[in-house]
């Protein structure tokens, strides 16, 4: 919190300073960014989950990547792997999430699903997600004249992408699920459980191994 602290309070001075400028797309995605990267602090302590730090960060950050960067600065139009970059990151990070989310209805019972069932259901999750995405761009677009589109062909591109990333995060999971090495993905994976045990009570002897 202390160290997210600075960037909460940045984000909320350049959004009054870009409306005082009359620079309401700064302003706007300035407020947007605020609210949606305190959303997961604030749903996490509602339903008494823990988030690790390295999360907290990486959601701050792409968030701000994403809203400000692309969006104000135009970056998406000056890099051209900015947009895939992001879409492959949050791609991976959703399909971690979705087995996360899919393997705590399970409360962490790895013998109550098939690992591959799991690893399927977080896949589909994360490209679920990411369509969502594309069709919000498409009624941003289509409401207020915004270009979040760009094209056809950038739809289907950021739609590929975002099945590799899904693939590579629910991939992880099955990983762990299997008892196997997923890298950095995989130590994330243990790092949530661990830090949200009553959620995976059934997992518990397995995850003390």
């Amino acid at each position: 919190m202390r160290l997210l602290a600075p960037l909460w309070v940045a984000l909320v001075l350049a959004a009054l300073w870009a409306a005082w400028e009359g620079w309401w797309p700064l302003a706007a995605m300035s407020t947007l960014a605020a609210i949606l990267s305190m959303a997961p602090i604030l749903l996490a302590s509602r339903y008494n989950i823990a988030l690790p730090l390295p999360f907290l960060v990486a959601t701050v950050v792409f968030i701000i990547a994403s809203l400000i960067f692309g969006e104000v600065f135009d970056i998406y139009y000056r890099i051209w792997w900015w947009d895939m970059a992001l879409h492959a990151s949050s791609a991976v990070a959703l399909g971690m999430i979705g087995f996360l989310f899919i393997y705590m209805l399970f409360e962490g019972d790895r013998f109550a699903a098939p690992p591959v069932a799991i690893a399927f259901l977080s896949f589909t999750f994360a490209l679920s997600i990411g369509a969502l995405w594309e069709i919000f761009e498409y009624a941003m677009d289509q409401s207020f004249g915004t270009n979040m589109q760009k094209s056809a062909n950038d739809t289907m591109i950021d739609l590929i992408t975002d099945a590799i990333g899904a693939a590579v995060g629910a991939l992880a999971g099955f990983a762990y699920l299997k008892g196997r090495s997923a890298g950095l993905l995989g130590r994330l994976i243990r790092d949530f459980i661990t830090l949200n045990r009553h959620l995976y009570a059934k997992g518990r002897s397995r995850d003390d191994k």
